[in-house]
């Protein structure tokens, strides 16, 4: 960090700075100069943080030269992370991007979650998603089928082979959705749990996490500094749409620039979610194949066997049809574009 002293400081001011900072194993170089006199401080930020430094009479200003996010940076680590299942799919690096794909819920129709499931592995995606444990805005709407839906999802595993997605709300719930599931997800709502990211990043399993609708970038990468602070490497990254001021036609904003953004910053894979991001069916496609252009890791997206009678988020939902439609054109443009990540690190480093 630099600490920049006041006009004012006095050199006791200065040395309190110095001494305070040696004490914490900071190495310390003192610049006087013709108006402030600065302080270049390299260290371990953890031991002594820069708001204790900055309380000191005679600090001006106290300025983090390094992101705060070190587990998460591009710094720590210059490769990509690649997270491998038992079955062969990778996810990040210059593997090529996966397709998530199911209902927001699974509702009792498990004919109707084997229909999706079936036409995923037709369509050559990766993983089914499908949610058990919903959090809804308002108390009255469908709130999820718990452990019953994971069964199902289970079930539905066994017949194409597809790795499972679902969204866990309550650490208490961990470790019975960790028995039935290949990724766990974090949802954009409980970005900030700490205490969730905490046992997450204390559990052997990989995590999607979605970056909340109000939250920075710098805050989304800190929220998975804490799982991977606590043991969990294996973090997916989901930029989902922020929001912003026009809510009359999208869901929210899909922020794409933030792929570009955290590879540039962050080794941590990247995937879009098109659905949650747009709220609107007709949008899936424009926007992940922009995605993919922009070089995510992975589209997630909602499909479900008939949407208009969908207990969550229908509107957002593709039906197969379309769905087969639009993930046969994702397909080849996936296999058109050349995904040398080699070549994007560097060019946006």
């Amino acid at each position: 960090m630099i600490i920049v002293m006041e006009r004012t400081a006095t050199k006791e001011n200065v040395q309190r700075a110095v001494n305070l900072l040696e004490e914490h194993g900071f190495r310390v170089i003192v610049h006087e100069g013709d108006v402030h006199t600065c302080i270049d401080a390299l260290g371990d930020k953890t031991t002594l943080t820069p708001g204790r430094v900055s309380a000191l009479d005679g600090v001006k200003e106290v300025k983090v030269i390094r992101e705060p996010f070190r587990l998460a940076s591009r710094d720590r680590k210059s490769e990509d992370t690649v997270i491998e299942f038992s079955n062969g799919v990778k996810i990040g690096g210059k593997n090529r991007p996966v397709f998530i794909v199911g209902p927001c819920s699974v509702d009792s129709d498990y004919a109707g979650l084997l229909q999706v499931a079936t036409a995923a592995k037709e369509m050559g995606c990766e993983f089914l998603r499908g949610g058990a444990f919903k959090p809804r805005t308002s108390p009255y709407d469908f709130q999820g089928l718990e452990e019953e839906a994971l069964k199902m999802m289970a079930k539905a595993k066994e017949e194409t082979g597809l790795l499972l997605v679902t969204e866990v709300m309550d650490s208490q719930d961990l470790p019975m959705i960790s028995d039935y599931v290949d990724v766990v997800q974090i949802g954009a709502r409980n970005m900030q749990n700490f205490k969730l990211l905490k046992a997450v990043g204390k559990a052997n399993i990989p995590v999607v996490l979605k970056r909340g609708p109000a939250n920075t970038i710098r805050e989304f990468l800190l929220a998975a500094e804490h799982i991977m602070y606590n043991g969990n490497e294996q973090v997916i990254l989901c930029e989902r749409g922020i929001r912003t001021f026009d809510d009359k036609y999208t869901r929210n904003t899909l922020d794409l620039t933030a792929v570009p953004v955290i590879k540039k910053l962050s080794h941590l894979p990247i995937i879009v979610d098109p659905s949650h991001a747009t709220g609107q069916r007709y949008l899936i496609e424009p926007m992940s194949k922009a995605a993919l252009v922009v070089g995510a890791d992975g589209i997630m997206m909602e499909v479900h066997h008939d949407p208009e009678n969908a207990l969550s988020d229908g509107k957002q939902s593709l039906p197969i049809p379309m769905f087969k439609d639009v993930i046969k054109r994702l397909s080849t443009l996936r296999d058109q574009l050349e995904y040398d990540k080699t070549c994007l690190s560097a060019n946006v480093k």
